[in-house]
């Protein structure tokens, strides 16, 4: 039986942001809801190499900003607002019972949430060649609390975990099958925020999460979707890497990969220049020369931005696109999940891709559409044939709710 009060410290680190997020569960049984984190710290980093680190408490709340950001340093003095300050609700970081890391790419071989030790921090780093911008990220919250008290379990909770029942025909890819043999196969992300928000789309529905057919958008900087039947999922639009399916804030998403042979034959770009342009310089930046903030978008096509407007068209063009391409998988859908920043926010977006999908018999409601309370809700109509809802993304409860699972696991 686990102590009558458990504190459960959650780390979301990012390529360009740090959430933190620590727990205290005061019964032996899991809340069916998530429960209102007694702290929450977060670290924006710009690319104008600038650091905002925020902090807060039901109580109070602290806010910082550094023009010379030491993402190290940042991250360590984040969490020292844990035991000291404004937003002090500990003693001491060793009272935290278990840390929580989601990891973005754990390979074939990690399937489940798993114990953190030096094999384990070998191979996350090992993998970060398939993910430059979240593993080494990831890293670095280990790091951070293995420096402060080494002595603190931390479990690692991916993203491709969720992607372990993928089929075959889903996850190999039509190259030559020895590739497979070198780990050369559809893995999937966001899978920690498309779980989360499944077992949500059921509970709002009032279905058993093993009846519905379910797909599920995260859209924010990073774009994936998730096909979901019977309570698994059966496809995903990302791929090897997340830099494959939709287009995004500055990935490419899909594309001809003739293209990246072309411009290598001709010699104008290095495998990392490409790698810069693909993953830095593409998607909505790419394309609209602006920004990879739809909100800025927006601006700009109010502004008369032709470029702007391209890159907004070519986004929902190919988010619709790749939804209806994952129906016949399905057999048909009963639900469609917005989440993340644009899909909880970006009304325009919901409303431009539920008008494409009509066909579908798709409608939604204009009135709930453009509200935001509550934070989960259907924004259809009675007449639709389909669901649309918005979730609020909750991946740091859902990395508790893992920690949570352990240590009820290691005590029994």
């Amino acid at each position: 039986m686990l102590n009558n009060s458990i504190d459960i410290l959650v780390l979301n680190a990012g390529s360009s942001s740090f959430k933190s997020r620590l727990y205290r569960l005061t019964q032996d049984n899991l809340p069916l809801e998530p429960v209102i984190p007694l702290w929450t710290g977060e670290i924006e980093w710009s690319s104008s190499d600038t650091a905002i680190l925020k902090a807060k408490t039901t109580d109070d709340a602290i806010e910082e900003e550094r023009t010379q950001a030491n993402r190290t340093a940042d991250i360590h003095d984040l969490l020292g607002w844990l035991s000291k300050g404004k937003t002090q609700v500990i003693q001491d970081i060793t009272q935290i019972d278990i840390v929580g890391n989601r990891i973005v790419h754990g390979g074939e071989k990690y399937r489940q949430p798993t114990f953190i030790t030096a094999e384990v921090k070998a191979e996350i780093d090992r993998l970060s060649i398939y993910a430059p911008l979240h593993n080494p990220a990831n890293l670095m919250g280990i790091d951070a609390i293995e420096s402060l008290s080494p002595n603190i379990p931390q479990l690692a909770v991916f993203d491709t975990a969720f992607y372990r029942d993928l089929p075959e025909v889903a996850y190999v890819y039509p190259v030559p099958y020895q590739w497979l043999e070198r780990g050369i196969r559809k893995y999937g992300f966001h899978g920690i925020s498309h779980e989360y928000c499944t077992r949500r789309a059921a509970e709002l529905l009032g279905y058993d999460l093993q009846d519905l057919r379910l797909i599920s958008c995260h859209l924010g900087n990073g774009c994936s979707l998730a096909a979901v039947a019977g309570g698994r999922c059966i496809e995903t639009t990302m791929g090897f890497t997340p830099l494959d399916g939709l287009m995004m804030g500055t990935r490419c998403g899909s594309i001809d990969p003739g293209i990246i042979l072309h411009l290598v034959r001709e010699g104008e770009y290095t495998i990392e220049e490409l790698d810069r342009a693909l993953n830095f310089e593409s998607g909505l930046l790419g394309v609209s020369g602006v920004s990879n903030d739809l909100r800025e978008i927006d601006k700009a096509i109010t502004s008369g931005n032709q470029r702007a407007k391209l890159a907004l068209d070519m986004y929902i063009d190919r988010l619709t696109a790749r939804i209806a391409a994952l129906v016949p998988a399905l057999g048909g859908v009963d639900a469609l999940i917005f989440t993340g920043g644009v899909g909880e926010h970006q009304a325009g977006i919901r409303a431009a891709v539920a008008t494409k999908l009509a066909f579908l018999g798709v409608e939604i409601d204009p009135d709930f559409n453009n509200t935001s309370i509550p934070p989960d809700r259907d924004l259809a109509t009675d007449r639709s044939s389909v669901r649309l809802l918005a979730i609020h993304t909750q991946e740091e409860w859902q990395i508790a709710t893992a920690c949570w699972q352990y240590l009820i696991d290691r005590n029994t």
